[in-house]
């Protein structure tokens, strides 16, 4: 071990030689410091590849969203804004609206009296519901990777951290030399992985809680107007069993 930690000190300073660019610091690492470091950078890339991909989502939710209400509440009919959406609704507002619709046309005809609409009122809330949660859980997919990475980055940059230390305290008892020369590419490199350990966190965190509101938003956006379609649907069928 202590040949070892010889070797990696010198291995250290002459790789480095005075220069502390960031992959002259990768290079000289040793192995649990290397490993940890490439462990940052994959979790970084996947949070700004989830990022993207979420920023890019809710603002097309949004604009189909914003597209499908200005259709709904135009006053067309319902069965011919049904038959536009046809096979083609590719948003969940769509959806929700064509699991209401085709729940309400195997109804309609046969709730003609007042107990039957209620038993029809029942299933278009519930096929509803479940067509709202199934869509806010596609959008909710991969968030919790962000979650993860936000919390555990800087924890496993501080483990890189503590043992890049310990190694360059170990060399510096293995050659018996206290120059600052000796220790400060080592003390250099195993902050770098705290430093890489924050780069992969702080993204992720923001990332996380900003498109846990737009999520939370959408989600209210789409229950409400669930809420607003079912109360329409349900007056028609209270108007059918009179």
């Amino acid at each position: 071990m202590e040949s070892e930690v010889i070797n990696v000190a010198a291995a250290t300073g002459a790789s480095l030689g005075g220069e502390f660019s960031l992959w002259s610091l990768f290079l000289s690492a040793g192995l649990v410091v290397k490993a940890v470091m490439g462990m940052l950078a994959i979790a970084s890339i996947w949070s700004w590849a989830v990022i993207i991909d979420k920023s890019l989502l809710f603002g097309r939710l949004k604009r189909k969203a914003n597209r499908f209400e200005s259709a709904f509440w135009s006053g067309r009919p319902l069965e011919e804004l049904a038959r536009k959406v046809g096979d083609n609704a590719d948003d969940p507002m769509s959806r929700v609206f064509k699991a209401g619709m085709t729940e309400w046309a195997r109804a309609k005809d046969g709730a003609v009296s007042a107990n039957l609409a209620v038993g029809a009122r029942e299933r278009i809330d519930r096929v509803m519901n479940v067509t709202v949660s199934r869509e806010l859980e596609g959008a909710e997919r991969h968030l919790g990777v962000l979650a993860t990475i936000g919390s555990s980055s800087p924890f496993i940059g501080l483990f890189g951290t503590v043992w890049g230390i310990m190694t360059a305290f170990q060399a510096i008892a293995a050659t018996k030399d206290t120059n600052l020369a000796v220790v400060a590419p080592g003390i250099a490199e195993a902050l770098f992985a705290t430093a890489l350990g924050l780069l992969a966190a702080i993204p992720a965190v923001v990332g996380y809680n900003r498109y846990s509101a737009a999520l939370n938003s959408y989600a209210v956006r789409l229950e409400g107007f669930a809420n607003e379609f079912a109360t329409i649907l349900s007056r028609q069928l209270d108007e059918r069993s009179r």
